[in-house]
């Protein structure tokens, strides 16, 4: 009996030291907007985090919201999960539009040892019952299945399975989700303080619409007012003095479809623009502050594991009169919804619909080229943060070593000691794709993909790297090859020059969109445009 209780006692102590953790995504963020990567937003909390943690200046998503969200619940390639496009269903295996059940999510696999599991936030991986947070490993959810909506009076928002609606002109979703993230913690204190947990925390911020209050909006009065190329300028030599990137880089150049700011029409409302796309951030950094600070009461901070990343580029959309878009009639304060980024219509109430546009999106990914959507440097580049006292020694360093999202989920199940499953409910699971991130937050310096070859795809446009290399191409277009030792920022194609290094990792890709069921461009478009069943 003696020792049963030892024993007891032993495994309970166990316990109590696995470390939580807490994985926090933004939406359509670019990867130069919080201050600790160069950016003039006011993220305090993001760039403490990172002061006392660490930061990747080569972390990868998968380029959009969909896969990406997939890719990183997984630690497997979104064509692998069912996502291989967006939540809309092609007819291909791969691009069904929800979760699949040969893949598990992080969720699913820490539950499995001990975990309590928690989400708040944006899912978009399938509405189906079958694809939502609490039938794929949450416990507890609060937060919306659809892709974007208001800030003020959010669609689809769920309180696990049950639809709620919102009542308080007050409300305002970011605040909701980070609250309610706080309250999950509490709670789980309160009943659960011997288990570990497992929190996802996914912010609509700072996707469109530019939604925000206006008190936080006035926080950035007289900040953009000279314009969208002194920002780009500014950035990039604060990213250079912080040693995120390396200055032989040239940066971009503004884009095309930009004119200078002296040019511009329309400063008045480029400037609002920019400032609510700085508010919903601003907002967003205060909410993670207040995670923050409930781990510092409970004493669990130096024990958990935060990972702070976004999903994505920013997002050039303009939203100009969009025949795609089918919004609500009315916001929350019954006035008519104002449809599309309209000069006349200031930005940042309830009842406007815009997008920060092309202009402040090219500002957003200083110094890369492109967008959201697209697998060039400035759709795929994203900030990431990791901070964990437990195993982070060797504080406020930057990590210049490529790493991706697969690598999430192998990260999780290495600090935490859980197996990854061969099969989940008498299914089959592909195996894991990533690699833990431990031995990096412990200080080596091997990488962490040595001869791997990490790879992309979204609406044809594709990439991969190997080393220092990596090739890319626009959907349909051909290869071009970037050495990213020596022009990260891809202005310099040495596909004429480097001819057989491009054609091994065009081989590579080939083999891989082969065994993993990737669409071509001209199959996408089919499937999409034509409506494929």
């Amino acid at each position: 009996m003696a020792m049963c209780l030892v024993l007891a006692c032993q495994l309970k102590e166990i316990k109590t030291d696995k470390p939580n953790i807490i994985l926090i995504l933004a939406d359509d963020m670019g990867y130069s907007d919080i201050g600790c990567y160069g950016g003039e937003i006011q993220t305090p909390v993001l760039d403490g985090l990172a002061e006392k943690g660490i930061r990747f200046s080569q972390f990868y998503n998968a380029a959009r919201c969909c896969p990406t969200r997939a890719s990183l619940l997984t630690g497997l390639y979104q064509v692998e999960t069912g996502i291989g496009w967006m939540v809309g269903n092609l007819g291909y295996p791969g691009y069904e539009g929800y979760l699949n059940q040969q893949c598990v999510t992080i969720a699913e696999a820490l539950k499995r040892g001990g975990y309590r599991t928690y989400m708040t936030g944006k899912w978009h991986l399938g509405e189906e019952e079958f694809s939502r947070p609490i039938t794929r490993g949450f416990d507890k959810f609060y937060g919306t299945l659809n892709g974007a909506g208001s800030y003020f009076n959010p669609e689809s928002l769920m309180n696990d399975e049950t639809p709620v609606s919102v009542e308080s002109p007050e409300y305002y979703y970011t605040d909701a989700i980070s609250d309610t993230a706080v309250q999950f913690i509490r709670k789980h204190n309160q009943e659960m303080e011997h288990d570990p947990f497992f929190m996802y925390v996914a912010y609509t911020a700072p996707h469109w619409p530019l939604h925000a209050p206006e008190k936080e909006i006035k926080r950035y009065d007289g900040v953009y007012e000279n314009g969208w190329d002194d920002i780009r300028e500014a950035r990039y030599q604060r990213m250079i003095a912080m040693g995120l990137i390396d200055p032989e880089w040239d940066m971009t150049p503004r884009d095309n479809g930009v004119v200078p700011w002296e040019d511009e029409g329309n400063k008045e409302w480029r400037e609002r623009s920019m400032q609510v796309y700085a508010a919903q951030i601003d907002i967003m950094d205060q909410g993670i502050g207040r995670i923050v600070d409930e781990l510092k009461r409970s004493k669990q901070l130096d024990n958990t594991l935060i990972m702070f990343l976004s999903d994505n580029g920013g997002c050039s959309n303009e939203l100009i009169n969009p025949k795609w878009m089918k919004l609500p009639d009315t916001a929350i304060n019954g006035k008519p919804m104002k449809k599309g980024s309209n000069p006349s219509i200031m930005p940042g109430a309830p009842e406007t619909y815009a997008a920060y546009g092309l202009p402040w999106a090219n500002t957003s990914n200083t110094p890369f080229r492109e967008y959201k959507i697209w697998t060039h440097e400035g759709g795929i580049a994203t900030p990431f943060i990791a901070h964990f006292p437990k195993a982070i020694k060797s504080t406020n360093t930057i990590v210049h070593q490529p790493a991706h999202i697969i690598d999430v989920m192998a990260t999780c199940l290495d600090v935490t000691g859980v197996a990854y499953p061969d099969s989940l409910d008498g299914n089959m699971i592909r195996p894991m794709r990533g690699k833990s991130l431990l031995p990096v937050f412990q200080g080596s310096e091997l990488p962490v993909h040595n001869e791997d070859i990490l790879f992309w795809e979204h609406t044809g446009k594709r990439a991969a790297r190997k080393g220092k290399w990596k090739i890319v191409s626009l959907s349909g277009k051909d290869w071009e090859l970037y050495d990213m030792e020596k022009d990260r920022t891809e202005l310099n194609d040495l596909s004429q020059d480097f001819p057989e290094k491009l054609q091994e990792l065009a081989n590579a890709y080939d083999q891989w969109a082969e065994e993993n069921g990737v669409l071509s461009y001209e199959e996408w478009y089919e499937a999409r445009h034509n409506k494929r069943e």
